[in-house]
């Protein structure tokens, strides 16, 4: 994100109607660098860096992924990893004009 404090004030004002914790989850992960070496850390370690359980973390992050607010973005065995979506970083979805055939 170009300028991080802006970045999660945007995102913060964009997640009203979500729980606190939500809200605090995406906070955290927009503060997380950008690109894939940056944002690949495990879920533990991420839960241990905000002082939460394992489980109750991912929890969140499950509801987060639903409401598509979070999207996973590569995998390496059992071990998944996460970004914003365009929806929490105030983009516009991209959108591809199909063809009519025939």
């Amino acid at each position: 994100m170009s300028d991080t404090r802006d970045d999660v004030r945007a995102l913060v004002g964009r997640t009203k109607d979500l729980s606190p914790n939500q809200r605090l989850l995406l906070a955290f992960y927009a503060t997380l660098p950008a690109g894939r070496a940056g944002t690949q850390q495990t879920g533990q370690a991420l839960a241990e860096e905000m002082g939460w359980a394992p489980t109750f973390f991912s929890r969140v992050r499950k509801e987060l992924v639903e409401a598509g607010w979070l999207e996973e973005y590569d995998r390496f065995n059992n071990i998944r990893y996460f970004h914003l979506t365009n929806q929490a970083l105030g983009r516009r979805p991209k959108v591809v004009r199909l063809r009519h055939v025939g």
